[in-house]
């Protein structure tokens, strides 16, 4: 009650960001009468949890990545604890038990980032669309006119979670659609829609790249086809259109026609309706660039550096139809870097225009930000930014949502935060998540280094939702009181580094101390007992990889440590059970 009357009395003062190294967790700040009442939905490192307005705990589930709950009342999320690599997806009950498990089997295909649960109206039945990525050769790339010096490299590297790509092969992303039995019934690839304009004999030459913004440049400059290519993290379902937004880390989101089947997809039907924020990547804008003896730059025509949570904003909210997407703000070239949020209004009288034909307006900041003026999209109809430079900024991951009352809510990954805005940029709720990936749950946050207390996406869901409506709601507490997550190093022990890598070097010594100081292990039992760091009675990949980098040093191989889990994980479930570990042969999870 203290907490929350605290709260309250910054109600009539102004509300802003400020520049802190040292502060509390939890809720910040809370108007009750113009925030959106109900429940916050977020993963931090391996578990989900629930919380109410006030940060207390309403409910937590032994899964985390990126949970969501579905219109059936369940929870549907990731394997692993980890949003760039996983095996599939489960939906879980209130309860927990699993009700559905998809895992992707196929060698050349990782599952990673995002997924969405529709419901396709031509097979009459609920499906799941997911992003994966796809293994490309570099015969594949040579043979449909990648420049050589481009395409993936002998020897070369993929990059997503060891699953895909070694030896001269790259991964390009897909979207693939399963149904609940696990068979794949639909499947769009970036690769079946590139263009170039230097090998003339082959189908996809075009003259000039510009009088082609529905297709993708596979021969764009500084960008080669090679490891995770084009890093996509986020994907949406218009089911009023039939239409699948997928947007790629590099600044664009692009809008398919789904009314396909996998063989026309592969072809013109599958090619972009639309795509948004990098003009100049089909040559109809400026790029950024430094001008001005290096000491100012230009955003060019880019609107987006670094893209996440492309999204429609639902039907029935305001803002219905529009898309909304979360700006990480990177390579802008604004001098001061900051995150935005954009609801960008893409048609006109029902057809999509491109983004060019729409215009620019020129935006200026107050002198005192610093910022270079740049143009904006006429297409950008409302945006969120902090006044404050150093207020917003998550360099990766990071999520948005339209509320019923025309809030917004937004994720910050990096630094684990999570605030609501009004549509006149009003600050009108604040948290910040305590639960830590090394350190614990801490009731207070310092100088870290980004990630400590990172959350990719967070949900805010009414209490009548199907998936709350007629539970038990009661709170147990503030999270930083009740769950227990052991701390295993000291926040004192990051260093920034130093001349002459001086902090390398003692984290070295430090990791190699704590090699020698550990005790001698005398089977499975105490191995699994080091591994439960939350003592939950479940070793999460988390708990497991932990283990492994204190265990080998320099020697830890993530790839290794994945596969290992894996086969011990015998039951799929993402965890692994005392009982598991007891089984495991030598070098596998158990003792080696």
């Amino acid at each position: 009650m203290k907490r929350q009357l605290i709260a309250l009395s910054l109600i009539a003062s102004t509300t802003f960001a400020y520049e802190s190294l040292q502060g509390p967790t939890e809720l910040l700040y809370w108007n009750p009468e113009k925030a959106f009442n109900g429940y916050t939905l977020f993963a931090a490192h391996g578990k989900s949890y629930l919380i109410d307005m006030e940060g207390r705990l309403v409910k937590e589930w032994r899964i985390g990545t990126n949970p969501r709950f579905l219109e059936n009342g369940n929870l549907l999320d990731a394997m692993q604890d980890d949003p760039s690599s996983f095996k599939g997806f489960q939906e879980l009950d209130w309860d927990g038990n699993v009700v559905w498990t998809y895992e992707e089997t196929r060698p050349n295909h990782a599952p990673h980032h995002d997924f969405v649960r529709i419901f396709n109206k031509r097979l009459n039945a609920p499906t799941t669309l997911y992003i994966s990525g796809k293994t490309i050769t570099r015969e594949m790339a040579l043979a449909i006119g990648v420049d050589p010096a481009k395409a993936p490299s002998e020897g070369g590297e993929g990059n997503r979670g060891g699953r895909l790509a070694k030896g001269g092969k790259t991964m390009v992303d897909a979207i693939v659609e399963v149904d609940m039995a696990g068979n794949v019934v639909w499947e769009w690839c970036f690769f079946d829609h590139l263009v170039q304009d230097m090998d003339p004999d082959k189908p996809n030459h075009v003259e000039n790249i510009a009088d082609a913004p529905h297709r993708l440049n596979m021969n764009l400059p500084g960008k080669g086809m090679r490891g995770d290519w084009l890093h996509c993290n986020s994907m949406d379902y218009n089911p009023e259109l039939d239409q699948v937004v997928i947007n790629s880390v590099q600044g664009e989101f692009y809008v398919i026609d789904h009314n396909t089947t996998t063989e026309e997809a592969k072809g013109p039907k599958g090619d972009f309706l639309y795509r948004f924020g990098d003009p100049a990547r089909y040559e109809q804008g400026d790029p950024p660039s430094v001008n001005e003896n290096w000491t100012k730059g230009s955003s060019g025509h880019k609107q987006i550096g670094g893209a996440h949570d492309v999204q429609w904003i639902d039907a029935g909210l305001p803002g219905a139809g529009n898309f909304l997407v979360f700006n990480n703000g990177q390579y802008l070239f604004e001098q001061t870097a900051q995150s935005y949020i954009y609801e960008i209004d893409g048609m006109k009288n029902g057809r999509y225009v491109n983004p060019p034909d729409a215009g620019y307006v020129r935006q200026s900041y107050h002198p005192d930000m610093h910022k270079t003026p740049r143009n904006l999209s006429r297409q950008i109809v409302w945006l969120y930014g902090s006044k404050s430079n150093q207020g917003f900024f998550s360099h990766i991951g990071a999520g948005c949502q339209r509320l019923p009352n025309g809030n917004t809510l937004i994720c910050s990954d990096t630094e684990g935060h999570f605030f609501e805005v009004t549509p006149q940029c009003e600050l009108v709720w604040e948290y910040i998540n305590p639960i830590t990936k090394e350190f614990g749950v801490l009731k207070t946050i310092g100088d870290m280094v980004p990630m400590a207390n990172s959350v990719f996406r967070c949900y805010r869901y009414a209490a009548d939702h199907p998936a709350l409506k007629g539970k038990d709601l009661t709170p147990k507490g503030l999270i930083s009181d009740v769950v227990q997550r052991p701390a295993r190093r000291n926040p004192a022990d990051e260093k920034f580094p130093q001349p002459g890598n001086v902090d390398g070097a003692s984290s070295s010594v430090r990791q190699n101390q704590a090699i020698q100081n550990q005790p001698a292990r005398s089977g499975n039992a105490d191995r699994f007992a080091q591994m439960d760091a939350n003592t939950d009675g479940l070793v999460s990949f988390e708990e497991f990889a932990a283990s492994e980098k204190e265990r080998r040093g320099g020697d830890f191989d993530e790839t290794k440590t994945k596969r290992k889990f894996d086969e011990t994980d015998t039951d799929k479930s993402g965890s692994i059970s005392k009982e598991e570990m007891d089984k495991a042969p030598k070098g596998k999870g158990g003792r080696k």
